[in-house]
Protein backbone atom coordinates (compact mmCIF):
# COMPACT_ATOMS: atom_id res chain seq x y z
CA UNK A 1 0.00 0.00 0.00
CA UNK A 2 1.21 3.66 -0.79
CA UNK A 3 2.42 6.20 1.44
CA UNK A 4 -0.21 8.90 1.98
CA UNK A 5 0.42 12.26 1.62
CA UNK A 6 -1.33 15.50 2.37
CA UNK A 7 -0.27 18.16 0.19
CA UNK A 8 -1.30 22.09 2.00
CA UNK A 9 -0.68 24.84 -0.54
CA UNK A 10 -2.91 28.07 -1.41
CA UNK A 11 -1.60 27.96 -4.79
CA UNK A 12 -3.17 26.15 -6.87
CA UNK A 13 -0.60 25.25 -9.41
CA UNK A 14 1.85 24.21 -6.59
CA UNK A 15 -0.90 22.08 -5.11
CA UNK A 16 -1.39 20.27 -8.69
CA UNK A 17 2.06 20.42 -9.73
CA UNK A 18 3.25 18.07 -6.73
CA UNK A 19 0.29 15.99 -7.14
CA UNK A 20 1.00 15.22 -11.20
CA UNK A 21 4.75 14.80 -9.56
CA UNK A 22 4.22 12.55 -6.32
CA UNK A 23 0.87 10.41 -7.68
CA UNK A 24 2.32 7.39 -9.20
CA UNK A 25 4.03 6.91 -6.21
CA UNK A 26 2.48 8.14 -3.21
CA UNK A 27 -1.47 8.52 -2.56
CA UNK A 28 -1.84 12.20 -2.84
CA UNK A 29 -4.61 14.44 -1.34
CA UNK A 30 -4.48 18.44 -1.35
CA UNK A 31 -5.75 21.21 0.78
CA UNK A 32 -5.81 25.02 -0.12
CA UNK A 33 -5.90 26.04 3.51
CA UNK A 34 -4.95 24.90 7.08
CA UNK A 35 -8.92 24.70 7.72
CA UNK A 36 -9.58 22.26 4.96
CA UNK A 37 -5.95 20.47 6.04
CA UNK A 38 -7.58 19.92 9.61
CA UNK A 39 -11.08 18.09 8.40
CA UNK A 40 -9.00 16.21 6.18
CA UNK A 41 -6.53 15.07 9.13
CA UNK A 42 -9.54 13.79 11.31
CA UNK A 43 -10.65 11.68 8.49
CA UNK A 44 -8.06 10.32 7.33
CA UNK A 45 -4.15 9.11 8.61
CA UNK A 46 -1.82 10.35 6.77
CA UNK A 47 2.04 9.26 6.75
CA UNK A 48 3.90 12.61 5.61
CA UNK A 49 2.10 16.44 5.83
CA UNK A 50 4.08 18.86 3.44
CA UNK A 51 3.00 22.32 4.14
CA UNK A 52 4.00 25.57 2.73
CA UNK A 53 4.21 28.11 5.40
CA UNK A 54 2.90 31.31 4.37
CA UNK A 55 -0.56 31.32 2.48
CA UNK A 56 -3.01 34.07 2.43
CA UNK A 57 -4.67 34.75 6.14
CA UNK A 58 -2.83 31.81 7.82
CA UNK A 59 0.25 30.00 8.46
CA UNK A 60 1.54 26.57 7.81
CA UNK A 61 2.64 26.27 11.88
CA UNK A 62 -0.70 25.75 12.88
CA UNK A 63 -0.80 22.60 10.26
CA UNK A 64 2.17 21.71 11.93
CA UNK A 65 1.07 21.96 15.46
CA UNK A 66 -2.54 20.20 14.60
CA UNK A 67 -0.62 17.22 12.93
CA UNK A 68 1.97 16.34 15.99
CA UNK A 69 -0.95 16.25 18.30
CA UNK A 70 -2.31 13.09 16.50
CA UNK A 71 -2.25 9.72 17.81
CA UNK A 72 -0.88 8.79 14.75
CA UNK A 73 1.70 11.36 13.66
CA UNK A 74 2.33 11.80 10.50
CA UNK A 75 6.12 13.00 9.32
CA UNK A 76 5.68 16.84 8.47
CA UNK A 77 7.42 18.48 6.13
CA UNK A 78 7.62 22.65 5.45
CA UNK A 79 7.77 24.60 2.19
CA UNK A 80 9.80 27.62 2.70
CA UNK A 81 10.06 31.00 0.92
CA UNK A 82 13.89 32.33 0.76
CA UNK A 83 14.34 34.05 3.91
CA UNK A 84 12.25 32.18 5.75
CA UNK A 85 14.82 29.34 7.51
CA UNK A 86 14.64 30.69 10.82
CA UNK A 87 10.78 30.15 10.94
CA UNK A 88 11.46 26.32 9.47
CA UNK A 89 14.32 25.78 11.74
CA UNK A 90 11.14 26.74 14.77
CA UNK A 91 9.23 24.48 12.76
CA UNK A 92 11.32 21.78 13.23
CA UNK A 93 11.94 22.23 16.88
CA UNK A 94 8.15 21.83 17.54
CA UNK A 95 8.00 19.04 15.51
CA UNK A 96 8.56 18.95 12.01
CA UNK A 97 10.92 16.57 10.39
CA UNK A 98 12.41 19.10 7.85
CA UNK A 99 12.26 21.88 5.79
CA UNK A 100 12.59 22.81 1.79
CA UNK A 101 13.01 26.21 0.20
CA UNK A 102 10.61 27.31 -2.88
CA UNK A 103 11.23 26.43 -5.78
CA UNK A 104 11.32 22.96 -4.66
CA UNK A 105 13.66 20.28 -6.04
CA UNK A 106 11.71 17.47 -7.10
CA UNK A 107 14.51 14.97 -6.23
CA UNK A 108 15.39 16.28 -2.66
CA UNK A 109 11.00 16.19 -1.66
CA UNK A 110 11.23 12.61 -2.66
CA UNK A 111 14.51 12.07 -0.88
CA UNK A 112 13.26 13.98 2.22
CA UNK A 113 9.75 11.89 2.03
CA UNK A 114 11.79 8.83 2.05
CA UNK A 115 14.07 9.31 4.73
CA UNK A 116 11.11 10.55 6.96
CA UNK A 117 9.05 7.21 6.26
CA UNK A 118 12.38 5.37 7.02
CA UNK A 119 12.90 7.39 10.34
CA UNK A 120 9.25 6.87 11.04
CA UNK A 121 8.86 3.44 10.71
CA UNK A 122 12.25 2.63 12.81
CA UNK A 123 10.56 4.67 15.60
CA UNK A 124 7.55 3.16 15.31
CA UNK A 125 9.18 -0.74 15.40
CA UNK A 126 11.47 0.37 18.19
CA UNK A 127 8.23 1.45 20.10
CA UNK A 128 6.82 -1.83 19.05
CA UNK A 129 9.53 -3.88 20.19
CA UNK A 130 9.65 -2.56 23.81
CA UNK A 131 5.98 -3.03 23.98
CA UNK A 132 6.22 -7.02 22.93
CA UNK A 133 9.78 -7.11 25.00
CA UNK A 134 7.92 -5.57 28.39
CA UNK A 135 5.19 -7.77 27.80
CA UNK A 136 6.99 -11.15 27.68
CA UNK A 137 10.40 -10.88 28.82
CA UNK A 138 9.61 -8.44 31.66
CA UNK A 139 8.45 -7.90 35.17
CA UNK A 140 9.68 -5.27 37.31
CA UNK A 141 13.44 -6.19 35.62
CA UNK A 142 12.73 -9.71 35.97
CA UNK A 143 13.42 -11.69 32.94
CA UNK A 144 11.89 -14.69 31.01
CA UNK A 145 9.09 -16.22 29.41
CA UNK A 146 9.35 -20.19 31.30
CA UNK A 147 6.07 -21.11 32.29
CA UNK A 148 7.67 -21.82 35.79
CA UNK A 149 8.54 -17.99 36.12
CA UNK A 150 4.98 -16.71 35.07
CA UNK A 151 3.86 -18.96 37.49
CA UNK A 152 5.85 -17.30 40.32
CA UNK A 153 5.09 -14.31 38.35
CA UNK A 154 1.41 -14.31 38.04
CA UNK A 155 1.12 -15.34 42.21
CA UNK A 156 2.98 -11.80 42.82
CA UNK A 157 0.54 -10.33 40.41
CA UNK A 158 -2.08 -11.78 43.02
CA UNK A 159 -0.34 -11.19 46.33
CA UNK A 160 1.00 -7.33 45.63
CA UNK A 161 -2.10 -5.29 46.64
CA UNK A 162 -2.69 -7.11 49.65
CA UNK A 163 -1.18 -6.44 53.08
CA UNK A 164 -0.43 -10.23 53.73
CA UNK A 165 3.28 -10.91 55.28
CA UNK A 166 4.72 -13.16 52.05
CA UNK A 167 7.90 -16.08 52.42
CA UNK A 168 10.10 -16.22 49.52
CA UNK A 169 11.57 -19.41 48.84
CA UNK A 170 14.83 -21.07 46.43
CA UNK A 171 17.86 -21.51 46.01
CA UNK A 172 20.48 -18.79 46.44
CA UNK A 173 21.09 -16.79 43.20
CA UNK A 174 17.34 -17.41 42.16
CA UNK A 175 16.38 -13.75 42.58
CA UNK A 176 14.06 -13.50 45.87
CA UNK A 177 15.55 -9.52 46.49
CA UNK A 178 14.24 -9.38 42.61
CA UNK A 179 10.59 -10.45 43.60
CA UNK A 180 10.26 -8.78 46.79
CA UNK A 181 11.40 -5.79 45.23
CA UNK A 182 8.28 -6.96 42.55
CA UNK A 183 5.66 -7.19 45.19
CA UNK A 184 6.81 -3.99 46.47
CA UNK A 185 6.61 -1.76 43.41
CA UNK A 186 3.19 -3.77 42.85
CA UNK A 187 1.52 -2.60 46.26
CA UNK A 188 -0.06 -0.01 47.79
CA UNK A 189 3.21 0.90 49.72
CA UNK A 190 5.02 1.50 46.43
CA UNK A 191 5.62 5.06 47.40
CA UNK A 192 7.54 4.03 50.67
CA UNK A 193 10.94 2.93 50.86
CA UNK A 194 11.88 -0.82 50.00
CA UNK A 195 14.43 -1.50 52.70
CA UNK A 196 16.40 -5.00 52.57
CA UNK A 197 18.28 -6.79 55.28
CA UNK A 198 20.59 -9.54 54.41
CA UNK A 199 20.42 -11.26 58.08
CA UNK A 200 22.97 -13.89 57.61
CA UNK A 201 25.76 -11.30 57.12
CA UNK A 202 25.07 -9.54 60.31
CA UNK A 203 26.49 -11.04 64.04
CA UNK A 204 23.54 -12.08 66.27
CA UNK A 205 24.22 -9.38 68.71
CA UNK A 206 23.93 -6.52 66.17
CA UNK A 207 21.18 -7.89 64.22
CA UNK A 208 18.85 -7.67 67.06
CA UNK A 209 19.99 -3.26 67.05
CA UNK A 210 20.04 -3.44 63.15
CA UNK A 211 16.50 -4.24 63.13
CA UNK A 212 14.94 -2.49 65.92
CA UNK A 213 17.00 -0.04 67.01
CA UNK A 214 18.33 1.18 70.47
CA UNK A 215 18.26 4.03 72.45
CA UNK A 216 21.48 6.17 73.65
CA UNK A 217 23.41 3.67 76.24
CA UNK A 218 21.58 0.73 75.56
CA UNK A 219 24.61 -1.30 75.63
CA UNK A 220 28.27 -0.89 75.53
CA UNK A 221 28.88 1.85 72.84
CA UNK A 222 25.70 2.63 72.16
CA UNK A 223 26.48 6.54 71.99
CA UNK A 224 23.28 7.78 70.28
CA UNK A 225 19.86 6.47 69.47
CA UNK A 226 19.66 4.43 66.53
CA UNK A 227 16.61 3.94 64.02
CA UNK A 228 16.41 0.55 63.20
CA UNK A 229 15.08 -0.75 59.94
CA UNK A 230 11.87 -1.70 60.89
CA UNK A 231 11.25 2.34 61.52
CA UNK A 232 13.28 3.21 58.39
CA UNK A 233 10.68 0.51 56.57
CA UNK A 234 7.38 2.60 57.98
CA UNK A 235 4.80 2.91 55.13
CA UNK A 236 6.91 0.59 52.91
CA UNK A 237 8.04 -3.21 52.26
CA UNK A 238 11.20 -4.25 54.74
CA UNK A 239 12.51 -7.57 53.34
CA UNK A 240 14.45 -9.82 55.35
CA UNK A 241 16.47 -12.75 53.46
CA UNK A 242 18.11 -15.82 54.98
CA UNK A 243 15.54 -15.31 57.44
CA UNK A 244 16.25 -18.68 58.54
CA UNK A 245 19.32 -17.63 60.26
CA UNK A 246 17.87 -15.30 62.78
CA UNK A 247 18.31 -16.14 66.73
CA UNK A 248 16.17 -17.32 68.98
CA UNK A 249 15.42 -13.84 70.84
CA UNK A 250 15.27 -12.23 67.52
CA UNK A 251 12.99 -14.21 66.18
CA UNK A 252 10.09 -13.64 69.60
CA UNK A 253 10.92 -9.56 68.97
CA UNK A 254 9.91 -10.29 65.09
CA UNK A 255 6.61 -12.60 66.04
CA UNK A 256 5.54 -9.63 68.79
CA UNK A 257 5.36 -7.16 65.38
CA UNK A 258 3.75 -9.64 62.96
CA UNK A 259 1.25 -9.61 66.15
CA UNK A 260 0.85 -6.09 67.20
CA UNK A 261 2.60 -4.01 64.77
CA UNK A 262 4.47 -2.79 67.17
CA UNK A 263 8.83 -2.47 68.46
CA UNK A 264 10.23 -1.82 70.55
CA UNK A 265 14.24 -0.35 70.59
CA UNK A 266 16.77 -2.02 72.81
CA UNK A 267 16.83 -0.26 76.12
CA UNK A 268 13.67 1.04 75.87
CA UNK A 269 9.81 -0.50 76.92
CA UNK A 270 8.33 2.29 74.73
CA UNK A 271 6.18 0.18 71.57
CA UNK A 272 6.54 2.18 68.54
CA UNK A 273 3.99 1.72 66.05
CA UNK A 274 5.46 0.57 62.55
CA UNK A 275 3.57 0.21 59.33
CA UNK A 276 5.93 -1.74 57.34
CA UNK A 277 4.53 -4.75 54.89
CA UNK A 278 7.22 -7.96 55.59
CA UNK A 279 9.02 -10.17 52.75
CA UNK A 280 10.98 -12.59 53.78
CA UNK A 281 13.15 -15.04 51.86
CA UNK A 282 15.26 -18.36 52.66
CA UNK A 283 17.33 -21.43 50.78
CA UNK A 284 16.72 -23.05 54.52
CA UNK A 285 13.58 -25.57 54.66
CA UNK A 286 11.86 -23.77 57.72
CA UNK A 287 9.62 -26.22 57.98
CA UNK A 288 12.34 -29.36 58.92
CA UNK A 289 14.14 -26.28 61.03
CA UNK A 290 10.82 -25.87 63.25
CA UNK A 291 11.06 -29.54 63.68
CA UNK A 292 14.35 -29.90 64.74
CA UNK A 293 13.59 -26.83 67.10
CA UNK A 294 15.77 -24.55 65.20
CA UNK A 295 12.91 -22.29 64.10
CA UNK A 296 9.85 -21.17 66.30
CA UNK A 297 6.57 -22.92 64.79
CA UNK A 298 4.78 -20.31 65.88
CA UNK A 299 6.85 -17.48 63.94
CA UNK A 300 6.84 -20.17 60.77
CA UNK A 301 3.30 -20.13 60.76
CA UNK A 302 3.04 -16.23 60.87
CA UNK A 303 5.31 -15.73 57.99
CA UNK A 304 4.47 -18.56 55.70
CA UNK A 305 0.35 -16.70 54.94
CA UNK A 306 1.91 -17.06 51.59
CA UNK A 307 4.96 -18.67 50.17
CA UNK A 308 6.26 -18.46 46.45
CA UNK A 309 8.53 -21.25 45.83
CA UNK A 310 11.34 -19.86 43.18
CA UNK A 311 12.31 -21.99 40.26
CA UNK A 312 16.22 -22.65 40.33
CA UNK A 313 17.58 -21.77 36.72
CA UNK A 314 17.99 -25.53 35.65
CA UNK A 315 13.67 -25.67 35.96
CA UNK A 316 13.55 -23.00 33.53
CA UNK A 317 16.18 -24.10 31.06
CA UNK A 318 13.96 -21.82 28.33
CA UNK A 319 15.56 -18.30 30.36
CA UNK A 320 18.54 -19.31 29.58
CA UNK A 321 19.14 -17.61 25.96
CA UNK A 322 17.44 -14.41 27.52
CA UNK A 323 19.47 -13.76 30.50
CA UNK A 324 22.71 -14.78 28.26
CA UNK A 325 21.47 -11.68 25.99
CA UNK A 326 20.14 -9.32 28.16
CA UNK A 327 23.43 -9.91 30.69
CA UNK A 328 26.14 -9.85 27.56
CA UNK A 329 24.89 -6.52 26.26
CA UNK A 330 24.87 -5.06 30.22
CA UNK A 331 28.26 -5.36 30.23
CA UNK A 332 29.21 -4.95 27.07
CA UNK A 333 27.40 -1.77 27.19
CA UNK A 334 29.14 -0.86 30.59
CA UNK A 335 32.64 -2.09 29.41
CA UNK A 336 32.25 -0.44 26.02
CA UNK A 337 33.46 -3.64 24.78
CA UNK A 338 31.85 -5.57 21.40
CA UNK A 339 28.95 -7.58 22.41
CA UNK A 340 29.05 -11.48 22.48
CA UNK A 341 26.85 -13.81 20.72
CA UNK A 342 27.28 -17.78 21.52
CA UNK A 343 27.35 -20.16 19.01
CA UNK A 344 24.37 -22.73 18.66
CA UNK A 345 26.88 -25.11 20.11
CA UNK A 346 27.78 -23.17 23.02
CA UNK A 347 24.19 -22.05 23.52
CA UNK A 348 23.23 -25.76 23.49
CA UNK A 349 26.36 -26.33 26.01
CA UNK A 350 24.81 -23.56 28.21
CA UNK A 351 21.56 -24.46 28.41
CA UNK A 352 21.97 -27.90 29.64
CA UNK A 353 24.53 -26.60 32.31
CA UNK A 354 22.65 -27.53 36.05
CA UNK A 355 23.82 -23.80 36.85
CA UNK A 356 23.80 -24.46 40.54
CA UNK A 357 25.08 -20.79 41.40
CA UNK A 358 21.23 -20.27 39.09
CA UNK A 359 21.19 -16.95 37.99
CA UNK A 360 24.11 -15.12 39.80
CA UNK A 361 26.07 -17.41 38.34
CA UNK A 362 25.12 -16.77 34.97
CA UNK A 363 25.39 -13.36 35.35
CA UNK A 364 29.31 -13.54 36.58
CA UNK A 365 30.00 -16.26 33.62
CA UNK A 366 28.54 -13.48 31.07
CA UNK A 367 30.76 -10.44 33.02
CA UNK A 368 34.03 -13.07 32.50
CA UNK A 369 32.58 -13.47 28.58
CA UNK A 370 32.67 -9.64 27.93
CA UNK A 371 35.76 -8.99 30.03
CA UNK A 372 38.34 -11.67 29.37
CA UNK A 373 36.45 -12.85 25.53
CA UNK A 374 36.68 -9.50 23.61
CA UNK A 375 35.29 -11.22 20.36
CA UNK A 376 31.98 -11.21 18.44
CA UNK A 377 31.48 -14.97 19.12
CA UNK A 378 31.43 -16.93 22.20
CA UNK A 379 32.06 -20.63 21.15
CA UNK A 380 32.02 -24.19 22.88
CA UNK A 381 36.08 -23.61 22.97
CA UNK A 382 35.84 -20.68 24.98
CA UNK A 383 33.57 -22.15 28.00
CA UNK A 384 35.32 -23.86 30.99
CA UNK A 385 35.45 -27.32 31.51
CA UNK A 386 32.56 -27.56 33.89
CA UNK A 387 30.24 -26.46 31.64
CA UNK A 388 31.00 -29.24 29.03
CA UNK A 389 30.40 -32.68 31.21
CA UNK A 390 28.09 -34.03 33.27
CA UNK A 391 29.42 -33.64 37.09
CA UNK A 392 29.64 -38.11 37.14
CA UNK A 393 32.40 -37.56 35.31
CA UNK A 394 33.95 -35.49 37.79
CA UNK A 395 34.17 -38.38 40.26
CA UNK A 396 37.32 -40.48 40.42
CA UNK A 397 40.54 -41.22 42.06
CA UNK A 398 41.61 -37.46 42.92
CA UNK A 399 42.96 -37.03 46.45
CA UNK A 400 41.18 -34.66 48.67
CA UNK A 401 41.97 -31.30 48.78
CA UNK A 402 44.14 -31.16 45.40
CA UNK A 403 43.75 -28.48 43.38
CA UNK A 404 43.70 -28.99 39.27
CA UNK A 405 44.46 -26.40 36.63
CA UNK A 406 42.30 -26.16 34.18
CA UNK A 407 44.20 -27.97 31.30
CA UNK A 408 44.79 -31.17 33.76
CA UNK A 409 40.67 -30.91 34.69
CA UNK A 410 40.13 -30.94 31.04
CA UNK A 411 42.36 -33.64 30.56
CA UNK A 412 41.10 -36.04 33.34
CA UNK A 413 37.31 -35.29 32.23
CA UNK A 414 38.56 -36.18 28.81
CA UNK A 415 39.75 -39.48 29.82
CA UNK A 416 37.05 -40.68 32.09
CA UNK A 417 34.48 -40.32 29.37
CA UNK A 418 36.67 -42.07 26.86
CA UNK A 419 36.70 -45.01 29.40
CA UNK A 420 32.78 -44.68 30.09
CA UNK A 421 32.57 -45.33 26.44
CA UNK A 422 34.63 -48.06 25.98
CA UNK A 423 36.64 -46.06 23.62
CA UNK A 424 33.67 -44.70 21.50
CA UNK A 425 34.38 -41.36 20.86
CA UNK A 426 30.49 -40.56 19.56
CA UNK A 427 29.67 -41.68 22.60
CA UNK A 428 32.46 -39.76 25.12
CA UNK A 429 31.35 -36.68 22.80
CA UNK A 430 28.11 -37.02 24.24
CA UNK A 431 29.12 -37.46 27.73
CA UNK A 432 30.64 -34.22 27.42
CA UNK A 433 28.08 -33.06 26.05
CA UNK A 434 30.81 -31.53 23.25
CA UNK A 435 30.91 -31.98 19.16
CA UNK A 436 33.06 -35.07 18.10
CA UNK A 437 34.58 -32.61 15.95
CA UNK A 438 36.08 -31.02 19.74
CA UNK A 439 36.96 -34.25 20.73
CA UNK A 440 38.89 -35.50 17.84
CA UNK A 441 40.49 -31.74 18.02
CA UNK A 442 41.39 -32.43 22.16
CA UNK A 443 42.62 -35.84 21.00
CA UNK A 444 45.16 -34.81 18.72
CA UNK A 445 46.12 -32.17 20.90
CA UNK A 446 46.61 -34.94 23.94
CA UNK A 447 46.96 -38.59 21.86
CA UNK A 448 48.31 -40.19 25.50
CA UNK A 449 44.83 -39.91 26.60
CA UNK A 450 42.71 -41.81 23.65
CA UNK A 451 41.30 -45.38 24.57
CA UNK A 452 40.69 -48.33 21.99
CA UNK A 453 37.04 -48.87 21.05
CA UNK A 454 36.55 -52.16 22.11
Amino acid sequence: MPATILIVDDEQHTREGLELALEDKFDVYLASDPEEAFNLLAAEKFDIVLTDLRMSGSSGMSVIDHAIRLPNRPVCIMMTAYGDVDVAVEAMKRGAFDFLSKPLNLEKLEILIRRGLDSRNLKEENADLHRRLDKKYSFDGILGESSALEEVLEKVRLVAPSKASVLLQGETGTGKELIAQAIHQNSDCARGPFVPVHCAALPANLLESELFGHEKGAFTGATDRRIGRFEAADKGTLFLDEIGEIDPSTQVKLLRFLESKTIERLGSMKPIAVNARLVCATNRNLEKMVKKGEFRDDLFYRLNVIRIQLPSLRERADDVPILLNHFLEEFAEENGLTTPIPSDQALSILRSYSWPGNVRELRNFCENMVVLKRGSEITEYDLDPRFSAPTDLLADERPPGENLSVEENEKRLLRNALVRAGGNRTKAAELMGVSRRTLHRKLDRWPELDVRES
